[in-house]
């Protein structure tokens, strides 16, 4: 193997000098046990581990305040990685978890400086091979913290559901991101199905509906999905995650029922998020009277399907498996009791966030 090769790549991937020293084998073996890593930091600077030469010890070393906590432990993985494949030696399991819980790092610090965007190092992006497009989707399982789940475990599910290689990240004991290629959306062809006419929403919308279905049945029970657009990881990684989080937070909040959450169906709910509480308040106030009678359980799943429905009279009854005369008189019965119409497009808009804000504040 090239060290030399290699300590010239690393030297221009860090933009630091980086410089090759040897100790004896038999010092390196008694600090690096303290540390307990395979690199030490000493008078300044940081040793890594490079290989044994003899009774020598082959290290590179680089400032210490020229590395951040990240890529030091990006740089103890590189090299462990290079001695592994000078080896022929497969990569564990294990090693793909670390490099995982690297970027779970990596995020988190990102967050700590308050970041609202940030770009993968090189070195991380190059580890995980996250050069192509992928499709990010955030799981978060309501299990119990008794039960620890198994990163091979759960990564093999995740696998056979795609047909397809995935990039798991576990970002909390209970949150999940998952990256899939993007062309999972093209190889649903089995039904008799027009991909003319299905939008990426569309083909976004049955991944996560078919992943939840199986994850629920088959892993932990109860849990949510957030699922979101196609991202080139690289550069968009970061950004993606803030908004899978809001995805997850938005859907849980606004529509308890659910557990699939489309950032694309959220977009009022966003919007009406950012309202302070105090004219949310005085919103409900203004937009309908006597809510407590007019929201009864009823009424309100009678307008939420009115609504997903795209005010259709006819299709919702159909939903709701009673008479279009019964579903008329419901409505008209809301009309005299709030004042608001949602047969018209301008009253249909103020109950509808009226629905949204309601729900929450009865909650609380």
């Amino acid at each position: 193997m090239d060290w030399e090769l290699l300590r010239e790549r690393l030297e221009k991937t860090l933009n630091v000098p980086v410089k090759s020293v040897k100790w004896s084998w038999d010092d390196w073996r008694r600090d690096a046990q303290e540390s307990g890593a395979g690199s030490l930091a000493k008078g300044g600077e940081v040793y890594f581990f490079v290989q044994k030469e003899g009774q020598d010890a082959r290290l590179f070393t680089v400032r210490e305040d020229a590395v951040t906590p990240v890529e030091r432990r990006l740089v103890e993985l590189m090299l462990e990685a290079w001695n592994v494949r000078d080896k022929k030696s497969p990569v564990t399991v294990s090693e793909l978890e670390r490099k995982a819980g690297l970027v779970r790092e990596w995020f988190r610090e990102q967050q700590e400086l308050g970041l609202v965007q940030a770009e993968m190092p090189d070195m991380l992006v190059s580890q995980l091979g996250l050069y192509s497009t992928k499709i990010p989707l955030l799981l978060y399982g309501d299990y119990t913290t008794a039960r620890r789940v198994q990163y091979l475990e759960l990564k093999k599910l995740l696998e056979s559901f795609f047909d397809a290689e995935i990039t798991l990240i576990p970002l909390t004991d209970k949150e999940w991101l998952m990256l899939a290629p993007e062309n999972i959306l093209s190889i649903d062809d089995k039904e008799d199905r027009d991909p003319d006419e299905e939008t990426q929403e569309d083909l976004l919308a049955a991944v996560g509906y078919g992943l939840h279905e199986m994850l629920e049945n088959e892993w932990v029970g109860e849990c949510h999905l957030a699922v979101h657009y196609p991202i080139l990881p690289s550069k968009e990684l970061y950004a993606a995650i803030l908004q899978l989080r809001e995805t997850m937070m938005l859907g849980r909040t606004y529509h308890v029922g659910s557990t699939t959450h489309l950032p694309w169906e959220l977009q009022l709910e966003k919007l009406v998020h950012l309202i302070p509480e105090a004219e949310k308040a005085g919103f409900l106030e203004r937009a309908a009277q006597r809510l407590d009678l007019a929201f009864d359980p009823e009424t309100l799943t009678t307008l939420e399907h009115f609504f997903q429905l795209d005010c259709n009279v006819s299709e919702t009854a159909k939903k709701l498996y009673i008479h279009r005369n019964t579903l008329l008189y419901r409505l008209d019965r809301f009309k005299q009791e709030t004042g608001l119409d949602v047969r018209t497009f301008n009253h249909a808009v103020l109950v509808k966030i009226a629905m949204l804000l309601y729900k929450v504040t009865k909650r609380k």
